[in-house]
């Protein structure tokens, strides 16, 4: 009996432990602790289509590889394939290097291994090496490189966000703006090479509204602390949107697409309105497609108007994730979710493109502005 007694109490203490062990994972399954965790399962019962591969073959002008020198290009291919898509570029074409010979070796061998193994499938755009700039011959220099990089096989020329951000400074630790006529030169010979610069500027605008409940970029904030800016840091938004603006306006006869729909893909008429001021810029939709497919119909008017300078981008390199662009512009699908929650926490629309403007989405664009592509595995 002395040892029934405190067995009976050990199974009658884990059975209470257990009971509210699971009472507790009840409670918090039915009332979220907060908006993090809430994530609601949609009754809605609408037809579904799914895409793994576009419908066209493809090209994506905003990517990044970073081991392009010695990368399996036959394996990065096969995912490519996967997903219909005919020519991926890469932008990062000398790397992270500040140096200018470690960049170059970078495209050097980058451009090597495409000749070798994959030359119709991969193009690579070349970058500005930005160390010791406001030397009296950087300018110089950096226009030589372009000529020597573009002549080397490299098909345009992409500027990172940090060319305005305070990561970039000239000799004196000053900011450099977008729009510092130091630079003026490398735009101009862009326009005479003929040769595209994908620009990147600035953030989305929310980073820099103040992080509260209002901001509807607040969860990426919570979970990026990094990407929060404050009202000068460095400088606000629609400064460096400025800047940009200055360069496309200073270079007509230069070819720009701008990263990231410019950050305007949430005000299409700003945008649209951008688009007439300026008819050497071309528009990208890497990393914005939560925002076109909230708008569908909208979004649809704008693809449909300006269908001969829109590109298709996606940044960054994550095969599953081309679905959700695929499903946005091919397909009329009512409320689906994004691929990440923390970019888009509401559900989105099909705008269903006609074959004729996915046609030029997906290639006819980017084939018409980018030099030396092989268009032999296109339809026309």
């Amino acid at each position: 009996m002395k040892l029934i007694r405190p067995l009976l109490f050990s199974l009658s203490f884990a059975f209470t432990f257990g009971a509210v062990v699971e009472s507790a994972k009840a409670q918090n399954a039915v009332e979220p602790l907060g908006f993090e965790e809430y994530d609601p399962v949609s009754t809605l019962k609408v037809e579904e289509h799914k895409l793994r591969r576009a419908k066209f073959p493809f090209i994506d002008v905003h990517n990044h590889q970073y081991q392009m020198p010695t990368q399996d290009l036959k394996f990065l291919v096969s995912q490519m394939d996967s997903l219909n898509m005919g020519i991926m570029v890469n932008l990062s074409g000398r790397g992270w290097s500040d140096n200018w010979e470690e960049g170059t070796a970078t495209l050097k061998g980058s451009l090597e291994n495409v000749a070798k193994n994959e030359p119709k499938r991969i193009a690579i755009f070349t970058n500005l090496q930005f160390k010791g700039f406001g030397d009296k011959d950087w300018t110089e220099k950096a226009v030589k490189q372009l000529e020597a990089d573009v002549k080397m096989g490299a098909k345009g020329l992409k500027i990172y966000k940090s060319l305005g951000f305070s990561g970039i400074k000239d000799d004196k630790g000053n900011r450099v703006a977008v729009s510092d006529p130091r630079l003026d030169p490398v735009w101009k010979k862009c326009g005479e090479l003929k040769i595209p610069v994908l620009i990147h500027t600035a953030d989305v605008p929310s980073f820099w509204d103040p992080m509260d409940r209002y901001n509807e970029r607040w969860l990426e904030l919570k979970t990026h602390p990094g990407r929060r800016r404050g009202p000068n840091d460095p400088v606000p938004f629609d400064s460096l949107i400025s800047e940009q603006h200055k360069i496309f306006r200073d270079n007509p006869k230069t070819t720009f697409v701008n990263a990231h729909m410019g950050w305007y893909p949430n005000n299409l008429k700003k945008l649209d309105s951008l688009m007439i001021v300026f008819p050497n810029m071309y528009v990208e939709i890497g990393a914005v497609i939560a925002e076109l497919g909230r708008q569908p119909r909208a979004a649809k008017k704008f693809f449909d108007k300006w269908q001969d300078r829109v590109l298709f981008g996606k940044d960054s390199w994550v095969p599953s994730e081309y679905a959700t662009y695929f499903r946005v512009l091919e397909t009329e699908d009512e409320y689906f979710p994004y691929h990440k929650k923390y970019h888009a926490f509401w559900r989105m629309y099909g705008m269903g493109l006609s074959d004729e403007v996915l046609k030029k989405l997906y290639y006819k664009n980017a084939l018409n502005i980018i030099p030396g592509l092989d268009k032999s595995q296109f339809p026309k």
